[in-house]
């Protein structure tokens, strides 16, 4: 395939910005998408790159500066010796002409992709263009017989059944049953029905063991399906069911060659859905309501099914990652702080580790979605699923993920903590539904019981709500109502913060509360009338009974003590006695 053959595939609507007819020529080897405004490091030679404009910024009105960064995205496809860069008209309506001059001095074939042709059906014809190559150039080729590579390439060449495919690869080839699994150890195809299950280490004994102890026989080594992807979560591997003698090890890398194209394809195309939720999150955090309906139907979601938001962190805290310090060009989830923490994976400028995580957490579900970065070091999707479903496959998939086998574990890569997600509500297709539930399921992350899936549905109480509020803004707001009650119990045996928790939590019964305290009734209403007089409020008042509580909610728990004995009731001429 040339790069002038992309101008020839139906309905993509693919058009020469700036070109001459011998760089129409060059070979065309793949596709990356990508919006870094130097991916020279992510490029491999005869790569056509997708650029969705993102890092392009017109705002700045000197012609000097925009020939300048169009100049340095030219120079990085030049030094990885891309053949092509396609250019997407969604994000700014048209190819900068700064950028067609860039890509003229440096000798870049630029073509022009229009709004309404989303990367998704860009890189998926080209690499079906890429399977025909393939197949009109097997003969001859290294690894496997020229009748068995002929089948399986017509299979490939016809998106027939991965795993049909495997199995028909281990009959012809005579090799042992195989899986094609992703890096994180998903798997997505076997040859056969009963699938491996990664080996775990052994459990180490009670007592000593005997002298001789069989050593347990280690899985058979993956073969890599194609480069390594851009993240752990991107790379395939083909892994033998039981140790291959030399000729069927030699099969199984031919078979692995034969695959690697749709290993390419696979990354490509969810590089490209993550460009494509990137600009959607952009275009919902901007309030460009119309131009963001229109980019969901770009980001490959099905039309008029209620979509459910997650948003899911995978840093070391393993809980609220607030932000991002690096250099990420992603968007902004609408509501959200402003970056502060540094991004979870290594070398991540793009954010793509974490939403290639979230992704690999929602594959199981088999529900569209397109998941991608949130400017603050994780990520955001959105799923076609109810929310309970949502939930229920994320409480099953993180664990896993946490724990996935080799480098690929999120632990691994993140730090102590693992990965947590919150979810929102389940809500229509549109922009005006989907900007909101997003802010929830931010939300439903923050503040989500420690070890759980964080839901918003289940925010239904003071206390759920404050769990999302960052700890220095509680923290700041019981010091400002409650610091006169601590610093007394800090010179004092009694308790005013004690009291006054008791007091509320009986809903202001002086009876209870007396009951509760093992104090007589009259001492009750000292305290309370002490609390009264140390922190301003009266709690007569609903609203000032709602303030102090909340403080309270807001306080450590090792304030809430309780007196370190039960206190007798002593009552003189009827007045209590004074405590405090």
């Amino acid at each position: 395939m040339i790069v002038g053959d992309l101008l020839a595939l139906d309905e993509l609507h693919i058009e020469v910005a700036w070109a001459t007819p011998d760089l129409l020529g060059r070979e065309v080897t793949g596709v990356t998408s990508t919006d870094l405004q130097d991916p020279a490091r992510y490029l491999r030679p005869g790569e056509v790159v997708l650029t969705g404009l993102v890092w392009w910024r017109p705002e700045d009105t000197r012609p000097a500066p925009r020939l300048a960064t169009a100049l340095r995205f030219a120079n990085a496809l030049r030094s990885a010796e891309a053949a092509a860069l396609l250019a997407g008209e969604g994000t700014h309506g048209t190819v900068p002409p700064e950028l067609a001059e860039a890509c003229r001095r440096h000798g870049v074939p630029l073509l022009s992709v229009p709004s309404g042709t989303s990367f998704r059906a860009v890189t998926d014809r080209i690499y079906l263009r890429l399977w025909g190559d393939l197949q009109a150039g097997a003969e001859g080729r290294a690894g496997l017989p020229a009748e068995v590579r002929r089948t399986l390439t017509s299979m490939l060449g016809a998106d027939a059944p991965l795993d049909g495919l495997l199995r028909r690869a281990v009959a012809d080839l005579g090799v042992p049953d195989c899986s094609l699994v992703t890096g994180a150890g998903r798997v997505l195809a076997s040859s056969a029905e009963a699938r491996p299950v990664p080996p775990r280490a052994p459990v180490p004994p009670r007592t000593p063991a005997p002298t001789l102890v069989p050593a347990p026989v280690p899985a058979p080594a993956p073969i890599q399906v194609g480069p390594p992807g851009t993240t752990p979560f991107d790379g395939w591997l083909l892994q033998p069911h039981t140790e291959p003698g030399p000729a069927a090890a030699t099969m199984l890398h031919g078979l692995a060659d034969l695959l690697a194209p749709l290993a390419e394809r696979a990354r490509a195309t969810a590089a490209a859905q993550r460009q494509a939720g990137t600009r959607l999150l952009e275009l919902l955090a901007a309030g460009a309501d119309p131009e963001a309906d229109h980019a969901l139907s770009l980001a490959g979601l099905p039309p008029r099914l209620p979509l459910t938001p997650v948003a899911a962190c995978f840093g070391s805290t393993g809980g609220s990652v607030r932000g991002s310090a690096g250099g990420s060009t992603a968007a902004t989830v609408p509501g959200s702080a402003p970056a502060t923490a540094a991004p979870p994976g290594p070398a991540d400028p793009t954010g793509a580790w974490a939403a290639a995580a979230l992704a690999e957490a929602l594959h199981p579900t088999a529900a569209p979605f397109v998941a991608a970065p949130d400017g603050r070091g994780g990520a955001v999707a959105l799923v076609a699923l109810p929310e309970d479903a949502v939930a229920a496959a994320l409480d099953l998939a993180l664990p896993r993920l946490d724990e996935g086998p080799g480098p690929a574990g999120v632990r691994a890569q993140a730090g102590p903590g693992g990965p947590a997600a919150g979810v929102g509500p389940t809500v229509p297709p549109t922009a005006a539904d989907l900007r909101p539930a997003l802010v929830q399921a931010r939300y439903a992350l923050d503040a989500r019981p420690p070890g759980a899936v964080g839901r918003w549905a289940s925010t239904a109480s003071l206390a759920d709500l404050l769990r999302g509020i960052p700890p220095e803004v509680t923290a700041a707001f019981h010091q400002r109502l409650l610091a006169p009650l601590v610093d007394h119990d800090r010179h004092n045996t009694v308790s005013l913060v004690a009291t006054l928790d008791a007091f509320l939590r009986h809903n202001a019964s002086w009876s209870r509360t007396a009951e509760a305290l093992h104090v007589h009734v009259n001492t009750v209403h000292y305290r309370v009338k002490r609390i009264e007089e140390l922190t301003g409020r009266s709690l007569l008042r609903l609203d000032d009974r709602l303030d102090l509580r909340t403080a309270l909610l807001c306080a450590p728990a090792a304030l809430l003590r309780a007196p370190a004995a039960p206190e007798a009731p002593v009552v003189a001429k009827g007045r209590a006695r004074r405590a405090g």
